[in-house]
């Protein structure tokens, strides 16, 4: 019997990869679905505590309301929460799949590397959501309504609402990515964690700079990005340590 050509395992094996990624993918969307699923009915009432925020710091003589401009809005935006939340609630399940189809090409040391910056990635995102929503929306929107002539009614479209809340999320949670981000730019051999440390000036001032982008023009929802990215930075730098000894050992 002829032993198959190298140009036939390769594609023997490209199909198998395909075929992999094609199920993971499947299942990925499979339990992003089963979450959208079970969040639709809820979508009203997750809405409701998503406006709290905003309902709280309003006026006591002012409608606990928000205005639908469009009226379609107050429809679309519980069932484009839902969704989102479905993105969330669903996203360690996602990373997981990801992870089952790239983890047999890497070797141990990497899967050693790899592990705990998942685990910490998801549960850094999830905080610096949290955090957005607990410590950040509440004094957004009081400096907000306290700067607000008293001849303008705040009251905002819903799908506007979700919107802005949404830019605030991704904010705070990609933002709280950072000693992640370190670890691996020092697991990689980029740059030291005493480079880090001697940069820790220059990164004061891009963290502030990043936070006057990305945030809403108000110097509170700046500083309360940009104070917490400068506490992260310094625990970057006792986390990218970490990565040493492994790098060395792989040496």
């Amino acid at each position: 019997m002829n032993a198959p050509v190298p140009d036939q395992e390769a594609e023997s094996s490209l199909m198998e990869h395909l075929i992999e990624l094609r199920m993971r993918l499947i299942r990925g969307m499979a339990g992003v679905a089963i979450v959208l699923v079970v969040a639709v009915p809820f979508a009203k009432r997750i809405f409701e505590h998503l406006a709290m925020p905003l309902l709280a710091a309003l006026p006591v003589d002012q409608a606990q309301k928000m205005i639908a401009a469009d009226p379609t809005s107050g429809f679309f935006a519980p069932i484009k929460l839902a969704f989102y939340l479905s993105l969330f609630v669903s996203s360690p399940w996602l990373i997981y799949q990801a992870w089952c189809f790239v983890a047999p090409g890497l070797y141990r040391h990497e899967k050693r590397l790899a592990v705990p910056l998942l685990v910490s990635s998801i549960a850094l995102f999830f905080v610096g959501c949290a955090f957005a929503y607990f410590a950040v929306l509440p004094a957004v929107f009081h400096a907000l309504t306290l700067f607000t002539p008293d001849v303008v009614t705040l009251a905002p479209d819903p799908a506007k609402y979700l919107d802005f809340v949404i830019v605030i999320f991704l904010a705070f949670g990609l933002s709280f990515e950072l000693p992640v981000a370190m670890v691996i730019v020092v697991a990689l051999g980029l740059v030291t964690p005493q480079q880090l440390k001697a940069s820790r000036g220059y990164a004061i001032v891009g963290v502030f700079v990043v936070a006057a982008v990305i945030t809403p023009p108000d110097v509170v929802s700046q500083l309360m990005l940009a104070l917490p990215m400068c506490l992260l930075y310094e625990l970057g730098i006792l986390a990218s340590r970490w990565a040493l000894p492994r790098k060395r050992a792989q040496a």
